[in-house]
């Protein structure tokens, strides 16, 4: 037995496939090269028939065509893929109406097929039958374009978590090209795909964590094909994100007085949006006029039995919430207009208004002035203090003038006793007095 290296098997072998090759290309050649011979020497008995592809989208129209030369009347038969025979020298042989003899002549034939399926894909033959049998195949190519997308949530997105969403082109031919977007970038997704026998399925999968502020977040699916000719099919989806409900009570601003009304209005966030809401009063009951409407609690003609603390509460099935707010009502401060008596000492009141009912002209309203009690103690305390910073001036006045008195007395005295002695000295008064204004 010899043995052989790999070196020289493989170079055996190299040399045995050049020469099956060479064989092949020599008996397909040299018939085909007679065959032009002939055909040049004696043009009028060479016959020949071409076909041309076609590529046509489902659902479309397919036009087949066969050119022929030379031709003298010799039979023509066209096929379908699966050999059946279409048309016998433009006679219909198939009972099927979507195939359509629109011509023939004696250099072209033509048929065409609508409403166009992936079934009949395929090539289709074009006969000659002369001394020899000359046939041509036109192969038929149907381009199946995708449908828009769909979406499918494969995980709910919870705030905090991760969303989960598959986009998917169920049928397309080739297969189609899905990308996921958001706000002009791409979000790279784990792509797969399955062949369905002539069509493909694709889908690709995201997953993305998610917050509340997430949600409606605007999402797109592309597909991309050749067949729709630079355009794309998109799906447009709006993130959903769930969350527990956050609660705030709007409440009124200012002073609450005895005879007014509150009005606390609920509002509430949630995905989903709670659809319950509960008003209570923190250890007791909601007073008997309280009205609740919707996120509205209202309550008339307070008094201050109602103080207190209510609470709003609201849940969905991702959480709970409340929030609380404290009712004081302050008491009304309100003096009544006396009628005048005899007595020097009258009452003092608050200024009283009146006004004219606009239900009832003819009956007039009195109505007094509430003043807090700062305001009434601030008033006291400046009269109080307005008092005696009077009486202190007053006795000071009255001590300054007295004082004066006695010294313009005493000095009466003085000048009297002068004038008593110049008179005694014969003195003159006037001179003395002169003296004495000096």
């Amino acid at each position: 037995m010899t043995l052989i290296s790999p070196g020289k098997r493989n170079t055996q072998e190299d040399q045995r496939g050049i020469s099956t090759m060479a064989l092949s290309v020599w008996n397909y050649c040299v018939p085909l090269a007679i065959i032009i011979a002939a055909c040049l020497v004696n043009t009028a008995r060479c016959q020949a028939v071409q076909a041309e592809n076609v590529t046509v989208l489902e659902g479309g129209t397919a036009q087949i065509s066969c050119r022929l030369q030379n031709y003298d009347g010799s039979i023509v038969v066209i096929q379908n893929p699966r050999r059946q025979t279409l048309f016998f020298n433009g006679t219909r042989a198939l009972k099927d109406d979507r195939f359509q003899m629109v011509l023939f002549t004696q250099r072209l034939v033509r048929i065409t097929l609508t409403n166009v399926s992936v079934s009949d894909e395929g090539g289709y033959f074009c006969q000659l039958y002369t001394d020899a049998t000359h046939h041509q195949v036109a192969t038929l190519s149907v381009s199946v374009p995708p449908e828009t997308p769909t979406v499918e949530v494969k995980q709910e997105a919870v705030e905090g978590g991760e969303a989960e969403l598959t986009c998917v082109s169920p049928r397309s031919k080739p297969a189609t090209t899905l990308r996921w977007m958001h706000n002009g970038r791409e979000i790279p997704g784990v792509v797969s795909q399955q062949d369905n026998g002539k069509t493909f399925s694709v889908s690709s999968t995201i997953r993305i964590p998610v917050e509340r502020k997430d949600n409606g977040a605007a999402l797109n699916c592309e597909a991309i094909h050749p067949a729709l000719s630079g355009q794309k099919r998109v799906r447009h989806y709006r993130l959903d994100v769930y969350f527990a409900p956050t609660v705030r009570i709007v409440s009124p601003t200012g002073i609450l007085r005895e005879g007014d009304s509150l009005s606390l209005t609920c509002s509430i966030t949630g995905n989903p949006l709670p659809r319950d809401i509960l008003w209570s009063k923190i250890n007791d009951t909601l007073p008997e006029r309280a009205e609740i409407s919707g996120p509205t609690l209202q309550i008339s003609r307070l008094s201050q039995s109602h103080n207190g603390t209510y609470l709003c509460q609201a849940q969905n099935n991702f959480g709970r919430a409340a929030d609380h707010y404290t009712l004081l009502v302050y008491e009304n401060v309100s003096v009544t207009t006396m009628a005048p008596t005899t007595s020097p000492i009258q009452p003092t009141s608050t200024p009283t208004s009146h006004f004219l009912d606009p239900k009832d002209p003819s009956a007039v309203v009195e109505t007094h002035s509430a003043v807090p009690y700062a305001v009434i103690g601030g008033v006291l305390a400046l009269l109080v203090f307005t008092v005696i910073c009077v009486l202190i001036v007053t006795i000071w006045c009255s001590v300054r003038q007295k004082g004066s008195y006695l010294t313009h007395e005493a000095s009466g005295l003085d000048e009297h006793g002068e004038v008593q002695e110049a008179f005694l000295n014969g003195n003159d008064a006037s001179q003395g007095k002169k003296e004495y204004l000096l």
